[in-house]
């Protein structure tokens, strides 16, 4: 038998009558975030071309601060806003086009926790060869023995 799917979106602001309303819906919104990013990506406005924070200087607290704001507070704004819109671009095509908001909770909690190891896996491997080749650049050849 057919579940019934749920017809509102942004958690229940917006009520459609019909599942094809609501694709309808969630399309016209996908489209309307997709021209944002367009437009921002063709003029590219001045004012999101460079970091609104320099980075602190001097002392530990300093150093512990760059590490730890630096991949969001030093980005450019516009690519922070770039990735915002994808993820919630991710976000709705999964929440409502494969109708992950029908599925059970714990469904839901393995589909994200996997992409979100599988992130930070990935981030882990790139930290690690980044830092093997920036040796390499400096140092040579690193060979290491096991």
């Amino acid at each position: 038998m057919a579940q019934e799917h749920k017809l509102e979106i942004f958690r229940g602001t917006l009520k459609f009558k019909s599942n094809t309303q609501k694709i309808w819906g969630v399309l016209i919104f996908l489209t309307l975030v997709t021209i944002v990013e367009v437009v921002l990506g063709i003029y590219k406005p001045e004012s999101l071309m460079h970091a609104w924070i320099a980075p602190f200087e001097g002392g530990l607290l300093a150093t512990l601060g760059n590490l730890f704001l630096s991949p969001i507070i030093y980005m450019k704004p516009l690519n922070l806003i770039f990735i915002v819109l994808t993820i919630v671009k991710a976000y709705y095509i999964t929440w409502d086009f494969m109708h992950m908001r029908d599925e059970t909770g714990a469904l839901r909690r393995m589909v994200v926790w996997t992409g979100v190891f599988l992130v930070c896996y990935l981030i882990f491997i790139l930290l690690q060869e980044g830092g093997y080749i920036q040796g390499v650049y400096e140092n040579g050849f690193i060979k290491t023995d096991f």
